[in-house]
């Protein structure tokens, strides 16, 4: 079991701040050989595979590294388009590494604020009054948890769905927030935090919840 990441989303929708605590390594790396035998798409600024799948190669992959060298997007480390040189048999046979793509600061940043709306939406569609926003979503993969204090703040916590504790591990967080960002005189309200203390602390709290559960008293 294993906590993926938090992030804590201000009341206007602002992301301040996100930890990715785990990532399951799926990245597959092989040595092709012309033709490619996978069709690849220019998908947001990422090549992507857009049909066939080997050896745990998947449509939606992306093309992370050619020959050991990381990409950049659609461009190789020394800025030549990545399917052009894919494109050419004299650069083959060719190692390709393929992965899910890893989120950049900028899309985590749209993510937490789409959250922040459909978490209003949830509230509004509700039958009854004084309903709250959304507090789990579930996929194969993963669930979604969402505390919202008083004042708006929010704490999303993405874990594997066999993890236990997760709301007691959330009002957690929200007890180190208090402890260590509130109360550091140099933070400012609904701004990124940036306090070593919190970051140990934080971590800590997610190593506990991963190996215990539940959070017993006093923790």
């Amino acid at each position: 079991m294993a906590i993926f990441s938090v992030y804590v989303v201000n009341k206007a929708g602002g992301l301040i701040y996100q930890l990715d605590h785990y990532a399951p390594r799926a990245d597959t790396e092989k040595t092709f050989s012309f033709p490619l035998d996978l069709v690849l798409r220019l998908h947001d600024e990422r090549v992507v595979v857009a049909f066939g799948q080997r050896d745990g190669i998947r449509v939606g992959h992306a093309v992370l590294a050619i020959n050991g060298a990381d990409v950049n997007g659609r461009f190789t480390a020394d800025g030549k388009d990545v399917l052009e040189f894919l494109g050419n048999a004299a650069n083959y046979p060719v190692s390709i590494r393929f992965g899910r793509h890893r989120l950049s600061s900028n899309e985590k940043l749209m993510l937490a604020s789409m959250f922040h709306s459909l978490f209003a939406i949830g509230s509004q569609l509700s039958p009854e009054l004084g309903s709250s926003g959304i507090e789990m979503l579930e996929t194969d993969t993963f669930k979604l948890h969402c505390f919202q204090t008083l004042t708006g703040i929010k704490f999303v916590v993405l874990a594997d769905p066999r993890q236990t504790g997760i709301d007691s591990l959330l009002r957690k967080i929200y007890e180190i927030y208090s402890d260590f960002a509130l109360k550091n005189p140099f933070y400012s309200l609904e701004m990124p935090i940036r306090c070593e203390l919190f970051d140990q602390n934080l971590k800590l709290a997610l190593e506990v919840a991963e190996k215990a559960g539940p959070f017993g008293p006093g923790s």
